[in-house]
């Protein structure tokens, strides 16, 4: 049986590491980029390779584009992406611009890159991962929020496109997930944060990665325009 190809985006640590290692350890062949490659604590492993690509420069992606050429994933999974957070009045036009410009245009730019192959071979899969915030909003994140926000439109848009060509296109949205981001919340507020949880703790990476899992394999053919939420209760659509 070929071993399916799988790009992860911004795939080193935190979710998007627990997302390559679980497809890692499901057979799956994974390239994991990383905007800065000296600071991958992403394992070692036969079937994983690790490239830079800063999606908010449209030199990088070019020069990502040229190097991976040949790899042509059937299976893309957006997950990258930077937060500049601050109150909307106190935000600068550039904090805006890279938060706009790595998530969501990062997304774009990704997907056409791929997509084409994808209807070329008749099968695909691409998974967006959103956020919580993208549904809610939350305080000095309207830039984060945004554009997460844009990615949940812009995959709804796309499952309407492709789906005759045997590609999905669904997000993952994931609520308060404990990586070493929130590691640095004091306890004070972690502890008012898990209150409003309905089960009662963070998620983990690996509650996302097996839902990403799923989306990626042939159980879940039938579903494309989706968003799942993976947040304790937190925000029930």
């Amino acid at each position: 049986m070929e071993v399916k190809k799988v790009l992860v985006s911004g795939g080193t640590k935190g979710i998007g590491g627990a997302i390559v290692t679980k497809l890692l350890d499901e057979g799956y062949s994974v390239i994991a980029t990383t905007r800065d490659k000296t600071k991958a604590n992403i394992f070692e492993h036969k079937n994983l390779t690790v490239e830079n690509l800063d999606l908010s420069s449209k030199d990088s992606v070019s020069e990502f584009q040229e190097k991976v050429e040949s790899f042509k994933p059937s299976i893309l999974i957006n997950n990258a992406g930077v937060t500049k957070d601050n109150l909307f009045l106190r935000m600068s036009e550039n904090d805006w611009t890279e938060v706009i410009e790595t998530n969501l245009n990062g997304t774009y730019r990704l997907t056409k890159i791929f997509l084409k192959d994808m209807i070329k071979n008749k099968w695909g899969r691409i998974i967006n991962i959103t956020s919580i915030v993208g549904h809610t909003g939350n305080l000095g994140q309207a830039n984060y929020s945004a554009s997460k926000a844009g990615i949940v439109a812009f995959s709804k848009s796309l499952a309407f496109e492709y789906a005759k060509k045997n590609i999905t296109v669904n997000c993952v949205s994931p609520g308060f997930i404990k990586t070493e981001m929130t590691d640095k919340i004091n306890d004070d507020f972690k502890n008012k944060l898990v209150d409003k949880i309905p089960a009662g703790t963070l998620g983990s990476g690996d509650d996302v990665s097996n839902c990403v899992a799923f989306l990626a394999s042939d159980t879940a053919s039938y579903i494309t325009g989706e968003t799942i939420h993976v947040n304790g209760g937190m925000y029930m659509a």
